[in-house]
């Protein structure tokens, strides 16, 4: 069976939602998604402490989102391309889902980061987050996988992930991250 975008937004979006975008990814779009979302959870009525937890997980991802997406396959969307979503889980967990075309060669090396940031402990995350500030071991676009592991740090949750293979060039990489009270 052949992936299918649409069905997996559409799946996703069964879900308690309380955001979800699917196109072009902004600067300026993440600022109205950031506004949106602290508006609804004031309305909420949410404690600080997760709203702050949530806000924080969610400027992370939509920054790794705005700065590591490849252009997808066959001009059908936009360069930009993107999907994510923040729902309400049933224990008042908050899920924020994200997915994006990633090419095939960099598949390996990102499925490798994940799991080992899911098979460190919280003080290995702490360390890993020290050393690579202090050894200015830095990417191309400029963050060295500190958005990752702030966001295991801050959650104390393990990383869902998939890869959905698109075209022999493209997958479709989701990630999923739990935020709980």
């Amino acid at each position: 069976m052949s992936f299918s975008l649409q069905n997996w937004y559409d799946k996703m979006q069964s879900e308690n939602v309380l955001f979800a975008h699917k196109g072009t990814i902004t600067s300026d779009l993440i600022t109205n998604v950031l506004d949106t979302v602290e508006h609804k959870l004031e309305e909420a009525h949410e404690v600080s402490k997760i709203k702050r937890k949530v806000y924080n997980v969610l400027v992370e991802a939509l920054q790794n989102l705005y700065h590591h997406i490849d252009v997808p396959p066959d001009g059908e969307y936009d360069n930009q391309f993107a999907i994510f979503i923040l729902s309400k889980e049933n224990q008042g967990e908050y899920k924020i889902s994200t997915g994006n075309f990633v090419r095939k060669n960099k598949t390996k090396l990102l499925k490798d980061r994940l799991e080992q940031l899911n098979f460190l402990s919280k003080e290995e995350l702490k360390g890993l987050y020290k050393m690579i500030l202090n050894n200015e071991e830095f990417s191309e676009k400029g963050g060295g996988g500190l958005g990752m592991i702030d966001i295991a740090r801050k959650t104390g949750n393990k990383f869902g992930f998939n890869f959905q293979n698109v075209d022999k060039e493209y997958f479709f990489f989701s990630l999923d991250v739990l935020i709980s009270k």
